[in-house]
């Protein structure tokens, strides 16, 4: 079993990603923060060295498998948690404004520090992210919209796909089995102005596991009344 950050840095390595000693020390900083803010929010089950930087953080790098953000996008991470993959796209990606949804207040609290701890510029949501998309600025809003473990697909289509700019992107991190759901929820990706361009499977390092990244570009606007009120689309999914 490999140390903490030796398997931070050679799984990154896996995938294609060479970290600095700075990345590497923010990565461990959040780390931190999330062992000690983990009985308090509940954040997550996966606490051991080397499964926590593949599944979280190594698994959270391979959305740049599907969209490397260009200098200064807007990157927002709708159901952060904690803070997975959103906080790691930031300390990846420093150049990036990071938005963080989460509507769990404790969580919420966790992100902001979070956020500090991995020296990542961004701002905390308190909200669903139905509640934000009505917002008018994050109404169509960000370059790169990321979700992971929420939802199924045809209930995130319109969680997500209202904050993304036309000609942006939307990228759901699925199970290995994710064609099933992403066929079944072509109706709402069409409705919420998407087009989902590809499927990408990659496998986590050291053998723990599958990912595939469900990719989707924006390519009309969202119709003005979606996203329905909250809790609409996990009732009536389209």
């Amino acid at each position: 079993m490999r140390a903490w950050a030796d398997a931070l840095r050679e799984g990154f390595r896996e995938i294609g990603i060479d970290l600095s000693a700075e990345q590497v020390a923010r990565c461990s900083r959040f780390r931190e923060a999330i062992l000690e803010w983990n009985g308090i929010a509940g954040l997550t089950a996966i606490v051991e060295g080397e499964e926590m930087a593949i599944k979280h953080f190594v698994d959270s790098g391979l959305c740049l498998h599907a969209v490397v953000p260009e200098s200064g996008w807007g990157i927002c991470d709708v159901g952060s948690g904690a803070g997975f993959p959103g906080v790691v796209l930031g300390i990846l990606q420093p150049s990036a404004r990071v938005t963080l949804i989460e509507a769990s207040r404790k969580k919420a609290e966790f992100l902001k520090v979070a956020l500090a701890a991995g020296g990542v510029e961004g701002r905390v949501l308190c909200c669903r992210g139905e509640d934000a998309a009505r917002e008018l600025d994050l109404r169509e809003a960000f370059d790169l919209v990321v979700a992971r473990a929420v939802a199924p697909m045809r209930v995130l289509a319109e969680y997500c796909l209202p904050l993304v700019r036309v000609g942006g992107w939307f990228v759901a991190l699925k199970g290995p089995e994710a064609g099933e759901e992403v066929g079944e929820a072509s109706r709402a990706v069409a409705v919420m102005g998407g087009c989902c361009e590809e499927l990408i499977a990659r496998d986590l390092p050291f053998g723990y596991g599958r990912r595939t990244l469900v990719k989707v570009r924006k390519v009309a606007m969202t119709p003005e009344r979606y996203p329905r009120r909250a809790g609409m689309a996990e009732k009536r999914p389209l």
